[in-house]
């Protein structure tokens, strides 16, 4: 079989060009980002699930008060959106653990309690096409799982899809009744085993009352594909400082600390701007 020849003009990078700006020219195996996206979701009543001692607090709630919110993991998956050649639909599902105090009578102290909240966003995003199985020697063999075995079908291969959320924002919460079987589609939500043990038991079903709360939440989808790409090389990134050794003596560090003479002389208010937060000014006298 002849070798196969690739035309040079198809490298954007020639060798003369960089030749003349100082610097080699150099292949890489890169993550090419093909297509993504940015959105702005304000998640409104998301109900929120408690173990079973937390839930018999919020059966006996008056009101609630959010505090705080954070993401524990996000499922993603990739699926080829049919009759839409090299365009994939990106399934993203998030798993937040919002903490609220809950209060039983209006001058009770709250009970600070941690709950699940869930949701989940597709989106279509173009990711081109592929017809190649990757393998490498620094990952565990798998193998195909089609049903033939003996068969030999090249599938197009998925991108790889990854989604980056911001930290959320803890908006509202508010007590709800169970009426017409919403809290029963609380109880037929999969959780990852993770989640699961992040909260160290089962979710136990609401009988009368539930949590709704109101999350604020950024994030950029994108699909990506490895590629062969070459690119400009100035030079090895050597490291151009000395590690600073870590001393252990705590009058030496103590020594580095400046005296902190606002504490002692804080200005008057007719010194200064009062506007200035660190009180640095100058003052005519």
């Amino acid at each position: 079989m002849p070798d196969l020849h690739f035309g040079s003009e198809q490298m954007p990078f020639s060798a003369d060009k960089a030749a003349d700006s100082g610097c080699d020219a150099v292949c890489i195996n890169a993550s090419r980002i093909y297509d993504s996206c940015g959105s702005k979701d304000c998640l409104s009543d998301l109900p929120l699930m408690f173990t079973e001692n937390d839930q018999r607090i919020v059966e006996n709630a008056c009101s609630v008060r959010i505090s705080r919110a954070h993401i524990i993991t996000s499922t993603v998956e990739v699926e080829p959106v049919a009759f839409h050649r090299g365009f994939y639909a990106v399934d993203a599902m998030y798993y937040f653990a919002v903490t609220v105090d809950v209060y039983s009578t209006a001058n009770s102290i709250p009970n600070t309690i941690t709950g699940l909240a869930v949701y989940g966003k597709r989106v279509v995003l173009f990711g081109s096409d592929g017809s190649v199985k990757t393998f490498s020697s620094d990952e565990t063999t798998v193998c195909d799982t089609n049903d033939n075995p003996c068969s030999c079908d090249c599938q197009s291969s998925l991108p790889r899809a990854t989604v980056q959320i911001s930290c959320p924002m803890a908006l509202s919460a508010k007590i709800k009744s169970c009426c017409r079987g919403n809290c029963n589609d609380m109880s037929c939500a999969v959780i990852p085993e993770c989640v699961r043990n992040y909260f160290c038991g089962d979710f136990a079903k609401p009988c009368d009352n539930f949590i709704a709360v109101t999350l604020g939440i950024f994030t950029i989808t994108q699909l990506e594909r490895n590629v062969q790409i070459m690119i400009p090389s100035y030079d090895f990134c050597v490291p151009r400082k000395e590690c600073a050794a870590k001393t252990d003596d705590p009058c030496e560090v103590f020594s580095k600390i400046e005296f902190p003479t606002d504490s002692f002389f804080p200005p008057k208010p007719g010194d200064c701007d009062r506007s200035d937060p660190k009180f640095e000014c100058d003052c005519d006298d």
